[in-house]
């Protein structure tokens, strides 16, 4: 039966599970690798999965792969020359050279040797075998390999002697099917010495996962904004912002000439009569439905071609999310909706007002 790993926040991996089975004929699951991936089956094997999930993605899954080999470990770096054979006898034939690869690596238990280290011989060999371009970015094919204790699930073709039931599971794909580009859906960025707040990762990779180009010089508003963070990264997207937020916004931002601070509620702004932006977006903290209709409100101060971008905080059930969307809908059309790597109990949501 075609397998494949399935990677979700460890809070919210039930809800991922049920848009599996929701989207999947006889989904079953196979084990728990750890609290946040789970090896899986279904009828329609990992591709038909993934290209049902490119037309509707789903929420809270946040990475899918491929399981098309298994290669026991004996936890020693011998593991590394074993697992760079297997793949090129696998795959040499099956990497299309016309196009970019790359190998990434998660490693779920403890072993002598690092992500880093199965990239680089997995990824050596390929390139040596096939002439295939390495291109860790931007990769068009991805061979996914991750390392993990199985409890239960595949039998190598390849006999060894495994420690412990310790496997590693291959598959390759294309990065447009994989839900994120980065293993296991783990974006991460690099701290600045400038950062106002962690909350900006959380916008930076919004902005990449839904793809959302800034218009040069264009006007935003940031509701909640204080201490500042997703007003930086506007300021650094080229955006002139209004932030609104009675707390203060950090030292940098207020010597900065294009923010303007608004120092009060954002029902307090409402009443004033707000400018017309072209992006708006909302990292309150506070109920999902009640920042669902704060949205709706500003959307009539929104141009005909602005987007927004919000986070919905949800609690642990995510009880309120069909409820806020729902509202959401009487303003505005769904773009996207994901709960990303830098998000906790939240999800991010894409938006775009409806015309009037």
């Amino acid at each position: 039966m075609p397998q494949l790993l399935l990677s979700a926040d460890p809070g919210f991996m039930h809800l991922a599970l049920e848009e599996f089975r929701r989207d999947s004929r006889n989904g079953r699951t196979l084990d728990e690798l750890t609290p946040s991936v789970y090896l899986l089956d279904c009828d329609e094997g990992f591709w038909g999965l993934a290209e049902i999930w490119i037309d509707d993605p789903p929420v809270f899954a946040r990475h899918i792969c491929p399981v098309d080999l298994t290669v026991p470990l004996i936890a020693t770096p011998r593991d590394l020359s074993r697992l760079s054979e297997a793949a090129v006898a696998e795959y040499a034939d099956l990497l299309d050279p016309e196009v970019s690869f790359s190998v990434q690596s998660r490693i779920l238990l403890d072993l002598p040797y690092k992500p880093f280290d199965v990239n680089r011989a997995v990824s050596a060999a390929l390139a040596r075998a096939t002439n295939s371009p390495l291109d860790v970015r931007q990769p068009f094919q991805i061979l996914s390999v991750v390392c993990a204790a199985a409890n239960r699930g595949l039998e190598s073709e390849k006999p060894a002697a495994p420690s412990d039931g310790q496997l590693a599971f291959l598959g390759l794909s294309l990065a447009s099917h994989n839900i994120s580009d980065w293993a296991g859906g783990v974006r991460r960025f690099r701290r600045e010495k400038e950062q106002v707040s962690r909350a900006e990762f959380k916008m930076l990779e919004a902005l990449e996962a839904f793809r959302i180009d800034l218009p040069a010089g264009g006007v935003a508003l940031d509701l909640g904004a204080a201490p500042g963070g997703w007003t930086r990264v506007l300021r650094q997207k080229g955006q002139f912002v209004t932030a609104v937020d009675p707390a203060e916004l950090h030292p940098r931002l207020v010597a900065d000439r294009g923010v303007r601070h608004k120092k009060m509620t954002a029902e307090a702004y409402l009443k004033e009569g707000p400018d017309a932006f072209d992006f708006l977006v909302n990292d309150m903290r506070m109920d999902a439905r009640a920042s669902a209709h704060l949205m709706n409100a500003f959307s009539d101060f929104l141009y005909p071609h602005a987007e927004a971008l919000m986070t919905l905080k949800l609690g642990k059930t995510a009880a309120a999310l069909e409820p806020a969307c729902t509202i959401l809908r009487e303003c505005y059309t769904i773009l996207h909706m994901r709960q990303l790597f830098h998000n906790r109990n939240e999800v991010t949501i894409h938006l775009m007002p409806k015309l009037a």
